[in-house]
């Protein structure tokens, strides 16, 4: 496991907190801070048991400490965590940030660890604050300078996986299959990706003792991606894919772009927000494996597109969303637009929203087979169909009241 943190370097001493409570009493829970933890996939549970000596606030407008965890990804597909500390009520203006990268090796429980390790050190500086410093104990572990090891592999990174789905009952059966491989190199100035993948899916329905209904789809593809920093804002990029797809008509095709990408916001502010305009121009060959609904039995084109997408998470919540365009260049009524959003808002004491939705209109399947489809077809989707349009929307609201801590742990018959 490797740590990194952010504001102060932490040079040859790893901190280990012990608390020494006896009793937890009233007065202890009246004047520990109240702490809320702004975490979208954290062990809310294990952190409770190991962090016993703060109030766990259950919103954050109640809270002395707001704990906002974000992650991305590092060139070596392992996980920075970067904890930022929002001081709020008695600690207004007291922030702090604290970082930990874990690699991809690392089990659930060291990670979990580490993030509790470093919310411990980065509650210190309020704990100070208050009456129940006494009760807290600080040792350290004196150890050596690491060396800085040597990469034998030179920022390489390969992956590879295989899953395989299988449901049976007397009358039906259904196998998945999906397998890929994948290879990346990244360093702050350059990003390289490259992968390939096999699709398989079957379906099979015996209706009667003379009928049976079968269905195969199948599909492969490989791609390379590479890109280059240029500014702290501005990002440029090449690429090719491969492609087959019985479902999309396709019996073999590739593209092949080059494109241009503007951050409004520095790269190095990306784990809290970013707005990104992406231009792509590229050109496609499909050969198809039915003759298509404007009489043709293979292609060769030019397109682009054009994207916006902004991420941000902030106290206050959560937004991310992307609006892109895409048309053809041999007929601009050949095209698509697609908006998708996702909204997470803390309004007031205990309330909350949440709002997502995904809208496309489609006007650029050009790969759609000429003859009517079956109905086994449409019902087991193993032809594309014609459509103008999809979309998925969802909308949910959430109240919470009373006790405004949850510092008990039960873990009796599961949640």
């Amino acid at each position: 496991m490797k740590y990194l943190r952010c504001t102060l370097s932490a040079v040859g001493v790893l901190m280990f907190i012990s608390l020494a409570f006896s009793e937890e009493s009233g007065d202890s829970l009246t004047i520990a801070p109240a702490v809320y933890i702004d975490c979208e996939d954290c062990d809310l549970k294990f952190i409770k048991q190991e962090i016993p000596f703060v109030n766990h606030a259950i919103d954050r407008a109640v809270a002395d400490v707001h704990i906002l965890i974000t992650t991305r990804e590092t060139a070596s597909e392992g996980i920075e965590h970067t904890l930022t500390f929002i001081g709020q009520q008695r600690f207004e203006g007291k922030n702090d940030t604290l970082c930990f990268v874990s690699e991809t090796q690392d089990s659930e429980d060291r990670i979990r660890k580490a993030l509790v390790q470093k919310m411990k050190l980065g509650l210190m500086r309020y704990i100070a604050k208050t009456a129940i410093a006494d009760d807290i104990e600080i040792s350290s572990i004196e150890k050596t300078r690491p060396m800085v090891a040597v990469d034998r592999w030179n920022n390489w990174v390969f992956s590879t996986s295989v899953h395989t789905y299988l449901r049976c009952e007397q009358l039906s059966s259904y196998i998945s299959t999906f397998a890929t491989v994948s290879a990346s190199r990244i360093t702050d100035e350059w990003k390289l990706e490259t992968s390939a993948y096999y699709d398989y899916d079957r379906n099979r329905f015996e209706i009667d003792d003379t009928t049976t209904i079968s269905s195969v789809t199948k599909g492969y593809g490989a791609g390379t991606f590479i890109v280059k920093s240029i500014t702290e804002h501005w990002s440029t990029a090449a690429g090719y894919d491969i492609y087959s797809s019985t479902y999309g008509n396709k019996d073999i095709g590739f593209f092949i772009y080059p494109a241009l990408e503007y951050n409004i916001f520095p790269y190095s502010q990306s784990t809290r927000r970013e707005l990104r305009i992406k231009y792509k121009i590229g050109y496609v060959y499909n050969n198809y494996v039915e003759e298509t609904i404007y009489d043709k039995t293979e292609e060769k084109l030019f397109h682009e597109s054009i994207s916006a997408t902004l991420d941000t998470k902030q106290p206050w919540g959560s937004v991310s969303t992307t609006l892109s365009g895409f048309h053809y260049f041999h007929d601009f009524t050949k095209n698509r637009v697609t908006l998708f959003g996702g909204l997470s808002l803390h309004l007031i004491k205990g309330f909350s929203m949440s709002v997502s939705g995904h809208g496309s209109w489609i006007h650029d399947r050009i790969s759609l087979p000429k003859r009517d489809l079956t109905p086994e077809e449409i019902i087991l989707k193993i032809r594309q169909q014609a459509t103008q349009y999809d979309y998925f929307s969802s909308i949910g609201l959430t109240y919470t009241f009373g006790s405004l801590y949850s510092n008990i742990v039960n873990p009796r018959f599961g949640d």
